[in-house]
């Protein structure tokens, strides 16, 4: 059986068991479109946020970052786990005895405004519409790679499966079919890199390889650096950014993602806040599994790319170098006419003849190290469950912004439980045309910095909005709308301007790069709002006795 039989098979399995958890879970009313019904058990919630997280950025970019990046790739793996800590120390377990629907929901109700829960639907959209047209690329880049079809033909495949799956089961639906995806994804991960660090180290767990010594008695790390030395640029272990930068930047990720609403809303699911904590530990215990095995996955493939091919005369180079050639993952140019690959790295561009993308590592690195082709072909299914996975996640919190916060709760309040899920499916399926739209047709560098914008917009509005309405009695409505808006504004602005409008690296904020000044944006937002509250008449009563009652222990 060829590699492309088994990739259609693995992935064609993958989908039909997709769509047959989503057609069985359906939901039947607002509740289970929005919440599941409020019942999922810790452990399958735990994996479904693991699933939702894991978008094909983190799956298929992160442990090529590592690689490419060294100890700067380390500011996602801090960021993005620290995140989590915040999210459950700080955020979930109050907002779930809260006991809404939605973040906006929250907002709304504690901002006692219906212009603050506006703001934060805006905010909402911003945040998720920037994720999922970077899931859908994801989606489009993958099936091309697999299968030779064009990528705007693998956008389309791929919005055709989540609108069935997450505009026609909800919340219900995504949660059961984010459980099998996780499955998939931590099989897929996890199996390429035992084979490899067992063959490089001798180890089994690729945690204990990258740390060890290789089979020819040499420290694993001791090796990658001295590479890495003798091709002329800077130590694997080395980082180039500077501090201030590297603060900011892993700030921004873990505020950014204790403040995405994707992640939040799957904590309304599970039955009550003692649940919210268990399913929350959980959700760290599976994303560890991935994110423990990215550093090393990342290094393991570095090595194994840099020997396969250095100094190699093209002509002998082995087939997997010519098929991602073909797909422009990998670019060769004979600088010096011997007909041999060079890799200088881009320290020495001028000499460096290979030049490679953050996403292939994953994606070849089973390939390169000669693993059986049914690995490969479960790789294959798990990238694309990545880009699925957190595209259904997005897509639920954009329709029910929609529905719930914008029609139900400021338009038109007299809607039924049938019309608002109507209208949910509806906004599904506009938001999805949108995302399906800029997947095609990206903007400049847009897909690119992804990350910059959704953490960095949800760092500055959502994150210090929902915090002060837990912890701060004393915040009002007219501070938290102040704050939410400008902070938002400041860093939209910001990115806008250094992305796309022409702002050069000289004219960086303290030396913040877009990706990092979402942290910036979030002080700014708690300053404007305690300066703003200081001189505005303080909340009513019973919003200062709901703040008190959501900061109690159950019992």
């Amino acid at each position: 059986m060829s590699q492309e039989v088994l990739n259609y098979l693995f992935i064609g399995l993958s989908f039909a068991l997709y769509l047959f958890i989503a057609f069985r879970s359906r939901a039947g009313s607002t509740k289970e479109f929005y919440v599941a019904g409020g019942g999922v058990s810790p452990v399958a919630n735990g994996m479904a946020t693991a699933a939702d997280w894991m978008s094909a950025a983190t799956f298929i970019s992160m442990a090529g970052t590592v690689a490419i990046s060294g100890y700067d790739g380390s500011r996602f793996l801090m960021g993005w786990t620290g995140g989590f800590v915040l999210l459950t120390m700080l955020m979930v377990p109050y907002l779930r005895k809260f006991g809404k629907a939605t973040v906006p929901d929250f907002i709304g109700d504690r901002y006692y405004s219906r212009g603050a829960r506006a703001i934060a639907v805006v905010c909402a959209l911003f945040i998720c519409m920037t994720y999922i047209m970077g899931q859908m690329r994801g989606v489009g880049v993958v099936f091309s790679q697999l299968f030779g079809i064009s990528i705007p033909a693998g956008v389309l495949i791929g919005a055709t499966i989540v609108f069935f799956y997450a505009g026609m089961g909800g919340m219900k639906g995504i949660t059961y079919t984010q459980v099998a995806q996780y499955m998939v994804m931590a099989f897929a991960y996890t199996l390429p890199a035992l084979f490899i660090s067992f063959a490089l180290t001798g180890d089994v767990l690729p945690q204990v390889g990258l740390v060890s010594e290789t089979v020819a008695g040499v420290p694993f790390l001791e090796k990658l650096d001295a590479i890495n030395r003798e091709l002329g640029f800077a130590a694997y272990t080395s980082g180039t950014l500077s501090k201030l930068n590297m603060f900011c930047i892993t700030a921004a990720l873990m505020c950014g993602t204790a403040g995405l609403p994707h992640v939040i809303v799957r904590y309304f699911t599970v039955k009550n806040v003692r649940a919210v904590r268990v399913s929350a530990a959980w959700t760290l215990v599976f994303i560890a599994v991935i994110y423990l095995t990215a550093p090393a996955i990342g290094a393991f493939a570095r090595v194994n790319l840099i020997e396969a091919v250095n100094e190699v005369p093209h002509v002998e180079l082995p087939g997997w170098f010519e098929a991602f050639e073909k797909t422009g993952q990998i670019t060769w140019t004979d600088v010096n006419g011997d007909g041999c690959v060079q890799y200088r790295g881009p320290e020495q561009a001028e000499a460096n003849e290979l030049i490679f993308g953050t996403d292939m590592m994953v994606m070849a690195n089973p390939t390169i190290a000669e693993l059986p082709m049914w690995v490969v072909a479960l790789l294959m299914a798990g990238c694309i469950a990545a880009a699925l996975s957190t595209a259904a996640g997005l897509l639920l919190v954009l329709s029910t912004s929609i529905a719930h916060d914008l029609m139900k709760k400021i338009i038109k309040p007299d809607l039924s439980d049938r019309e608002e899920v109507r209208w949910a499916r509806l906004a599904s399926f506009g938001a999805l045309v949108v995302a399906t739209y800029f997947g095609i047709n990206p903007p400049a560098a847009f897909i690119a910095k992804t990350v910059a914008f959704a953490f960095g917009l949800a760092a500055s509005s959502f994150f210090p909005t929902l915090l002060m309405g837990i912890f701060s009695k004393k915040m009002n409505k007219v501070g938290g709308m102040a704050g939410m808006s400008i902070g938002l504004l400041f860093t939209f602005s910001y990115i806008v301007y250094f992305q796309f409008l022409g702002g050069t690296e000289d004219q960086y904020l303290w030396g913040i790069t877009p990706e990092g000044i979402g942290f910036v944006g979030m002080l700014i937002n708690f300053s404007v709002s305690f300066v703003v509250c200081s001189v505005t008449p303080p909340p009513p009563q019973k919003v200062v006795e709901m703040v008190e009652q959501i900061r109690l222990p159950e019992g």
